[in-house]
């Protein structure tokens, strides 16, 4: 991997999302020495959060199974601070599950000759896997850090990284990550 061709994106490491996985910190511990690889190397470093500006822009779609309503706090949306975001990193506001619709994710990756996304952030079976579906159409090659992403479920980080990441991107573990690369 060369990482003036690579960049990091991180999905929804906010402080109001990392509490819904039971282990954020360990999350976000393992997203914090991804940075630093990249920051190390010279490499970019996305992060995307999600957030509203007055509720209206939020999607409303009717549904059979509702996404528990959250009470939001004002600094919901807040990154949390453990990353410690450089002035060189990047920060995307998405208003929908994925990453790429609606934002400048993708303007800005290939402005900058960047062809692979290292990707982990939370939910992996909804933010995570909406914006590498979406990365994949787009013709980007992915590498999942697994345990570098959590859903609020065991089974449903599992069954992503099962039966959909391996048909469209390679998997690593932390550890395994940062002694390849």
């Amino acid at each position: 991997m060369d990482y003036k061709k690579s960049a990091l994106v991180l999905i929804d490491l906010q402080k109001g999302i990392v509490p819904i996985a039971s282990n954020g910190d360990e999350i976000v511990r393992n997203a914090k020495r991804l940075v630093d690889r990249f920051h190390e190397r010279e490499g970019l470093v996305f992060f995307v959060r999600v957030a509203f500006h007055d509720g209206q822009d939020a999607l409303k779609p009717e549904l059979d199974q509702k996404m528990p309503a959250a009470k939001r706090s004002e600094d919901w949306a807040e990154l949390v601070p453990q990353l410690e975001i450089s002035a060189h990193d990047f920060i995307i506001t998405k208003r929908q599950w994925g990453a790429f619709f609606g934002t400048e994710l993708d303007l800005q990756l290939r402005r900058r000759g960047i062809d692979t996304i290292v990707l982990g952030g939370i939910s992996t079976n909804i933010g995570v896997e909406t914006t590498t579906r979406e990365a994949f159409q787009l013709g980007y090659n992915q590498i999942f850090i697994t345990d570098a992403m959590a859903a609020a479920s065991k089974e449903e980080h599992e069954a992503t990284c099962k039966y959909i990441f391996p048909k469209i991107g390679k998997l690593r573990v932390t550890k395994q990550f940062l002694s390849e690369f």
